[in-house]
């Protein structure tokens, strides 16, 4: 996909479901989102997937325990992660290291096109540090005109 169609935000929310499927699918029909890239997980979960709205763009995903992300009913740990596009992924893990960062996901490629990694701020907060813009995989321009 032609980089014009990439979200123009550095900020996207990634929020988590107990039923990613269904809240997608209520998102869109009740708030008028649009579903531009879902990536399925095992048993019906989603992995990663990305709905927008104008220029603003939302990542809904199952429950990862592993991660310590569960759905807002859950209880149990983070119910969203804010991730933040940064220009080089490996300097910003380096710096958040030597400051003594919580590293929770290591430094990687993803399988959707991203290097990142993910870390907790002081107060447990989850955060995705990557290179990664929304919009690299939808098959249309976004509505609104979001580049």
């Amino acid at each position: 996909m032609d980089p014009q169609y990439r979200s123009p935000s550095d900020i996207h929310p990634c929020l988590t479901y107990d039923d990613a499927p269904a809240a997608i699918e209520w998102l869109c029909k009740v708030f008028g989102f649009e579903t531009r890239l879902v990536v399925p997980g095992p048993n019906g979960t989603v992995r990663h997937s990305e709905l927008s709205l104008g220029t603003g763009v939302v990542m809904v995903g199952s429950p990862r325990p592993e991660a310590n992300r569960f759905g807002p009913r859950g209880g149990k740990g983070s119910v969203a992660t804010l991730s933040v596009c940064v220009a080089d992924p490996d300097a910003h893990h380096a710096r958040a290291v030597a400051a003594g960062a919580r590293v929770v996901s290591p430094l990687r490629d993803e399988e959707h096109g991203a290097r990142g990694y993910g870390a907790e701020d002081l107060e447990g907060h989850q955060w995705y540090f990557s290179d990664y813009r929304p919009g690299a995989y939808w098959t249309n321009a976004a509505p609104g005109g979001a580049r």
